[in-house]
C-alpha cells in the first residue's frame, strides 16, 4: 500500500509536469492585450480621431490605454518570467532558472516602462541622460552589491562547483579555511552548510577563494612515527647468531 503522504508526492508530481507542458496563455493574452493598448493609444496621442472624437477626448484615451499598456505588459512579463522558470528548473537547476527569471524582469519591465513613458509623451533622451547620470552615482554606492551580483553570475556559468557537493573554501576573508556542502548559490550569496550550521557567504568572496574538493581522512592526518623495535638483541642492532665452534666427535 502507498502511504498518503507517497500519494500526495507522486500527485504534486504530475501536476507540476503538466503546469510545465501547458502554453503559457495568461502571459500571451496580455501580451496581445498589450499590443493593442499600446497602438490605441499611439494613434489617440497623435489625434488620429479613430472613434471621431474630439482632441480633448483622444488626450483621455491616450492616457488611458496608457496606463492599460503598462498593466498588461507588466502581467506578461511577470508570467513570462514565471514560466521560464518552471521549464528550465528541471534541466538547468534551480540557480540558473532564478537568473533567467530575474533578467526576464529586468528586461522586461525596463522595456515597459520606457514604452509606457514614450506613449505618454515623456521626452526619453532627457531621462536617459539624468538616468545615466545617476545609475553613475548608485553604482559608486551599490558597488559591493552589484560586485556580489555579478560574481554571482560568473558562479552559475563557470560551476567551480555544484548544489551539493562537498568543499574546501580557503582565503584569507573567510578566516582560513571552510570545509562544508553548499546548499544553494544564490544571486549574491553561497548558502553553505558547516557540520550542521548554514551560513550565508557573499559571492565575491567565494569568486576570490580558493576551491577544492575535501581531501579524504587519511591525507590530511599525518601518519604515526615509526618507531624502532630495540626489545630484543644488542643496542647496536639485532642479534646475530654466532657460529659454534667444532666439538669432539
Amino acid at each position: 500500500m502507498h502511504s498518503p503522504n507517497g500519494i500526495q508526492g507522486e500527485l504534486s508530481a504530475q501536476v507540476a509536469r503538466v503546469k510545465r507542458r501547458t502554453r503559457p496563455w495568461k502571459s500571451i493574452i496580455a501580451l496581445v492585450l498589450a499590443i493593442a493598448a499600446a497602438v490605441v493609444s499611439n494613434r489617440a496621442h497623435h489625434h488620429s480621431h479613430i472613434f471621431h472624437t474630439n482632441a480633448t477626448t483622444d488626450d483621455f484615451i491616450a492616457a488611458g490605454t496608457a496606463v492599460l499598456f503598462l498593466i498588461f505588459g507588466s502581467i506578461a512579463t511577470y508570467s513570462l518570467a514565471g514560466k521560464s522558470r518552471e521549464l528550465l528548473e528541471p534541466k538547468a537547476g534551480t540557480s540558473h532558472s532564478a537568473i533567467t527569471r530575474y533578467a526576464i524582469l529586468i528586461v522586461g519591465f525596463f522595456t515597459t516602462l520606457v514604452l509606457t513613458l514614450e506613449l505618454f509623451g515623456v521626452p526619453i533622451g532627457q531621462l536617459v541622460l539624468g538616468g545615466a547620470l545617476t545609475s553613475v552615482f548608485v553604482g559608486i554606492a551599490a558597488q559591493q552589491a552589484l560586485g556580489n551580483v555579478f560574481a554571482g553570475l560568473v558562479l552559475v556559468f563557470a560551476r567551480p562547483f555544484h548544489v551539493g557537493d562537498a568543499i574546501r573554501l580557503r582565503a584569507g576573508a573567510l578566516g582560513g579555511t571552510l570545509d562544508g556542502i553548499v546548499r544553494d548559490i544564490g544571486i549574491t550569496y553561497v548558502r553553505f552548510d558547516t557540520d550542521g550550521s548554514v551560513m550565508s557567504i557573499p559571492n565575491s568572496q567565494v569568486l576570490n577563494a580558493i576551491v577544492g574538493p575535501i581531501p579524504p581522512e587519511s591525507e590530511t592526518q599525518p601518519s604515526p612515527p615509526v618507531v624502532a623495535d630495540t626489545s630484543s638483541g644488542t643496542p647496536g642492532g639485532p642479534e646475530q647468531s654466532q657460529p659454534r665452534p667444532a666439538g669432539p666427535t
